[in-house]
This record gives structure tokens, sequence and C-alpha cells, in this order.
């Protein structure tokens, strides 16, 4: 099964705007996405999905340059962009990873697409986030049959589940058959995605302690946070957007 992970990326984010090109220890904020995810073993491709606005431009320019592929669709239907872009590249199974997380852990990238491809065909849908998180908001990753995002894509007419892919899926799971991945210990109040000025000041943080390097496994920031839970409080006063009808909605951003 080709397993293909989009990463949905803008530069006209509400809360912090063209936070994805913001640098983030000498590399922007995107890179690290990019760079961390395309660690996951299980990934046959690792997909930027943008937009068509003359400002995500730079986006286009940014992969280019780094030799990544990149897909442009609707600015607002972000599930429209994701069917659009797992179309393009032939995606069997579909990795849903947003540009705001710059410490995605590959680890846990392979294992939901594994758990997810270990219980073929009788799971439609897998995440670390539905129903119940438990990973730091930031690790989110989510994956589903191409068909299953086909079916959301046709008959979702919310559109604000719409901007945000999924809601439609983990909404419905008498029609849909979800699997939840779970850590062994609940570390969910920590947030560890960009959104505000205060959640970048906190993974530049994160980052300095590591000497700039993007191979940190999730663990490690775990240990660093044990020795060092002040760093917690830079953004701990950040609440999470949701979308409409959702009480946990993952990382809800648009992207």
């Amino acid at each position: 099964m080709r397993v293909v992970a989009i990463i949905q990326a803008r530069t006209g984010s509400t809360r912090l705007p063209g936070k994805v090109l913001m640098d983030l220890c000498g590399e922007p904020v995107l890179a690290r996405v990019v760079t961390r995810a395309r660690r996951a073993v299980t990934l046959g491709e690792v997909v930027v999905a943008t937009t068509l606005e003359p400002a995500d431009d730079a986006i286009v320019a940014l992969c280019g340059t780094r030799g990544w592929p990149c897909f442009r669709g609707s600015e607002a239907d972000v599930l429209d962009r994701y069917y659009r872009a797992a179309e393009c590249y032939r995606a069997a199974a579909v990795v849903r990873i947003t540009s705001d997380c710059p410490l995605i852990e590959p680890v846990i990238v392979d294992e939901v697409v594994r758990a997810f491809l270990d219980r073929q065909p009788g799971v439609d849908y897998a995440s670390n986030v539905v129903p119940r998180r438990t990973f730091p908001v930031g690790l989110d990753t989510e994956v589903m049959r191409f068909e299953v995002l086909a079916q959301a894509w046709r008959e979702d007419r919310n559109p604000a589940w719409r901007e945000h892919v999924t809601p439609y899926i983990h909404r419905h799971p008498a029609r849909f058959r979800l699997h939840s991945v779970v850590s062994p210990v609940d570390v969910s109040s920590m947030r560890w995605t960009v959104d505000t000025p205060e959640d970048l000041a906190f993974v530049r943080a994160v980052y300095r302690r590591f000497g700039g390097r993007d191979d940190v496994r999730w663990r490690e920031v775990l240990g660093l946070l044990e020795r060092e839970p002040g760093l917690l409080d830079i953004n701990r006063g950040v609440r999470q957007k949701a979308v409409v009808g959702e009480t946990d909605a993952g990382n809800s951003s648009r992207g």
C-alpha cells in the first residue's frame, strides 16, 4: 500500500501569519516539519500541500529549492486540497500532518501508520488524537485509506469540517472503523505546536537546548521538560482553537 503523507501549509495563519516560514534555529518551521516527517520509514512520499494564493508562492519556492513535492489547491476547502493532492500522488493511504508541528515525531508517525496497516482491511482511519489524546499537541498523526478520504470529500457538506479535513470521518464512527493509538503515559496537557508567538518561543527554546538539531526524539524532549519544567510556562496559557462542533479536534490548524 502506497502511503503518502500530506503536510498542509499556508502563510495566512490567523494567529501568527507567516509562521511556517519563520526562523527556527536556522531553518524555516516548515523545513523542520518536512525533514522530520521524511524520517518516518513507513512513508512512501511526503508532499507539501499549499494554496493557490500568491502569498504562498514563497512556500512553493521553498519546496522547489529543497526538492520537495508540492501541490497547490483551495485555501479554505482543505479537504478538497487533500483529496486532489492524494489523487495526484497516487496515494493508497493518506497521512495528515500539519505544518505547525516542528517536533513531529517520525517514530510516532510510524507507530500510527503501522497500527493502521496491520489492521487492514478492518480499519478505515487511525490516529493518536481521536477519540482520546494522550500525546502532546503537535505530534498529531492521522492516517486513512484514500477511499475513505474520497468518501468524506464527496459527502461532507460542512464548510467548517472541510476546513479541517477529517471531522466528518471521526464524527461518524458508525460509518467508519476507527483505531486509536495511545501513549503509555498521558502527556496531552503539553503544547508543542506553533500557532502563537508564545508557541514559537517555546519550540525555539527546545531547539536551542538541543543545539538546533532536528533529529531529537520526542522522549528526549520529555526528558528536557522534566529537567526544566519552567519551559512549559512559555506557552501554558495558549488555548487550542477548536473546530466548530468538536470537543477535541486535535491540531485544528487550517494550514
